[in-house]
């Protein structure tokens, strides 16, 4: 049978005498793509931090794998996510075919002659390759559309992106072209049903067919000399135009922070010899900072959802990546503080938007993170007076309201509840955190806490007036040593006390106690409210009375993206009779409340607030009630209610509230088992 013996002169036309001649131009081509992305390597080596990213290679390759050639993080926006994976995909198959017909006409074939492109394999091979051309090539064109007529807000678009566009057109097209000037001479003649298989050079051929063999010939010889001197002049560009983020961006999966979310390095404070701290300059960040730099494609989808960004303030945190590679390439004795600007970094809410959506996996907090300690540590410098206050009152107080010690507690009056160091034992101690010890709102979340934990037979312990703030709103304004100072005197009661399991009400205590104290020596577990009380209405501990309510539910930052936890809140909330209307950001690209990065403390001076533009998007929903899991969120939530004009409109309740109002009278259980 004829599809038996399906096969094409490879080199028709031009014959095997150019072999030798592209081999040499395609070794000058791999060689000037080499060296371009050699000279870049003394760039990221400007950053001097220490910072190991090549352990756990393992694990690191799989990652790899898994998102260059799945693309799932560029999916992740499925409308030019969807472009981009199927472009790859296409590029990627035809890269793969072209190494198949090298290894076959230059290896195979001479030293075992074995065709192994022929048969069927032959024409499966041809119907592959003609669709990924025909698919690179319509998404290249979408790319063009979007880019160039549609121009998204913010995009940005300069002479390396009609270069690169145009030169993979070209390539994509001469490709097809060539194909179709082959078919009219060879196969449309005395071999049509062949012609079908190359259906993406078909038309061509239909075009050509009936025109001169000799001329086509010679256009063809011009043309594949063309296509071919095009090709590899791609490669030749690629460190030295846009075209890298090609293997920069992909290999920067290889360099993942394998660590939990949201870990910042800790400072060791005793170090004499350290006389800087944070980062200002290049050498105080680390390869990967600069690294990223280079990685970034401008695609924008850390700006599009960033909180800041969207309402009004100065911070891009595209923009700030960009210009920490403007400083590494063009002017290394940059002020990096001075380049980016100190609005800016006091902006950010380190909610993680912009790192979860990011598809070239860049590392955004840390490296605001790193210039905040140095204003703060470094200049003293705060966003405000009002957060200067609020500092100076955890300084003394342990608390950013500046109530006295004695106080905390208070909100416990009349509770089943034991005072670690009063006497009495605990199944669980309960770290309350600041707002719920001293703000009246979130000390009813406290309570019913406490409430819902009795009702389960769990014995609850706080430390009392011997807890102190957590750490974590400081940490993230940049001064380290108020953050161990507070975290190292809560570790060592809790130590003290024997605490082997800690609960948390809030997603910013939960963070720090559960992932950061770890390098100061804490070893207990650690357990946010949420999942707690799930796991106290699987076991049958909790009764619950369901009763009927329409609600929104608000994912903050600090319980979702940094800590993955999505499942447990919507499930307690279902078994005690909601029914959650989602927002239009929900889970991982939920928007933030405005409180994150010690902003909580902090006024709001520019655009609008972000916590206003939050509980729009619950009113949205047509739900009466918005429900949140953080003290944080909840606060701003209930101003905003006010400032925003949605009083009447929406009430706010925390998640603990809820359930608490829906437990069902009925024996208490035993006490749990330790």
């Amino acid at each position: 049978m004829a599809y038996l013996e399906a096969t094409r002169e490879i080199y028709w036309n031009v014959g095997r005498g150019v072999v030798g001649p592209m081999y040499v131009m395609a070794v000058i081509a791999l060689g000037l793509c080499g060296w371009g992305f050699y000279r870049r390597i003394p760039v990221y080596r400007q950053g001097k931090a220490p910072i190991d990213r090549l352990d756990r290679l393992g694990d690191r390759f799989k990652l790899f794998l898994k998102q260059v050639f799945g693309q799932l993080r560029v999916l992740l926006v499925w409308r030019p996510g969807t472009l981009h994976a199927f472009f790859f995909w296409g590029f990627l198959l035809l890269f793969i075919g072209t190494l198949l017909v090298m290894i076959q006409v230059d290896f195979t074939e001479p030293l075992f002659s074995w065709r192994f492109l022929r048969g069927v394999f032959y024409l499966g091979f041809k119907i592959v390759l003609n669709a990924a051309g025909l698919v690179a090539i319509a998404m290249l064109l979408g790319f063009a559309v979007r880019r160039f007529l549609i121009k998204p807000k913010g995009l940005q678009t300069g002479k390396d992106d009609y270069f690169s566009h145009v030169l993979i057109l070209v390539i994509l097209i001469t490709g097809f072209v060539l194909e179709g000037v082959r078919i009219a001479v060879t196969e449309l003649p005395g071999n049509p049903w062949l012609a079908r298989f190359s259906y993406g050079g078909l038309p061509v051929a239909w075009l050509l067919e009936g025109r001169d063999p000799s001329e086509l010939r010679s256009f063809h010889k011009g043309l594949w000399w063309f296509h071919l001197v095009t090709s590899l002049g791609f490669i030749a560009c690629i460190p030295f135009t846009k075209l890298r983020h090609l293997f920069i961006t992909g290999v920067n999966y290889l360099f993942t922070d394998l660590r939990p979310k949201g870990v910042i390095e800790t400072i060791n404070l005793e170090d004499e010899k350290m006389e800087c701290y944070g980062a200002a300059t290049l050498p105080e960040l680390s390869w990967k900072d600069i690294y990223d730099a280079d990685a970034c494609t401008a695609c924008k989808r850390c700006q599009d959802r960033c909180p800041a960004w969207d309402t009004g303030k100065p911070l891009s945190p595209m923009k700030v990546v960009q210009q920490i590679g403007e400083v590494a390439f063009d002017a290394p004795e940059t002020n990096l503080i001075e380049k980016v600007s100190k609005e800016v970094l006091w902006e950010c809410t380190t909610c993680r938007a912009c790192q979860e959506i990011c598809p070239a996996n860049i590392e955004h907090v840390n490296k605001i993170l790193e210039m905040r300690r140095h204003l703060a540590l470094m200049q003293g410098d705060f966003p405000g007076d009002e957060v200067r206050t609020a500092v100076s009152h955890l300084e003394v107080n342990g608390n950013p309201f500046g109530l006295a010690f004695a106080q905390r507690a208070e909100w416990s009056a009349g509770l089943d509840v034991t005072v670690l160091g009063e006497g009495g034992e605990a199944d669980i101690l309960y770290f309350v955190g600041c707002y719920a010890a001293y703000d009246k709102r979130n000390q009813a979340v406290a309570r019913d806490f406490v409430k819902i934990c009795n009702v389960a037979g769990v014995r609850v312990g706080i430390l009392g007036k011997q807890e102190t703030c957590c750490g974590e709103p400081p940490r993230k304004l940049g001064n380290e040593y108020l953050y161990q100072m507070e975290a190292r005197a809560n570790i060592e009661y809790m130590k003290q006390y024997g605490v082997t399991k800690v609960v948390t009400t809030c997603p910013h205590c939960y963070q720090v106690l559960a992932r950061d104290y770890r390098d100061l020596g804490f070893e207990a577990q650690v357990e946010d409210y949420t999942t707690f009380i799930e796991g106290l209405i699987r076991a049958g501990r909790l009764p619950l009375a369901p009763g009927e309510l329409d609600c929104s539910y608000h994912d903050s930052c600090y319980l979702g993206r940094y800590q993955d936890i999505y499942s447990a809140p919507r499930n307690v909330l279902a078994g005690a009779g909601a029914r959650i209307k989602e927002m239009s950001r929900s889970g991982s690209e939920s928007f933030c409340c405005g409180g994150g990065g010690g902003l909580v403390l902090a006024e709001e001076r520019v655009g609008s607030r972000i916590s206003e533009t939050r509980v729009a998007m619950a009113v949205e929903t047509g739900a009466p009630v918005l429900v949140s899991n953080c003290p944080f969120c909840l606060t701003l939530f209930e101003d905003a209610v006010k400032t925003g004009g949605f009083e009447g409109q929406i009430q706010v309740k925390d998640l603990a509230e809820v359930v608490a109002q829906r437990i069902a009278q009925s024996p208490q259980p035993a006490p749990l088992e330790k």
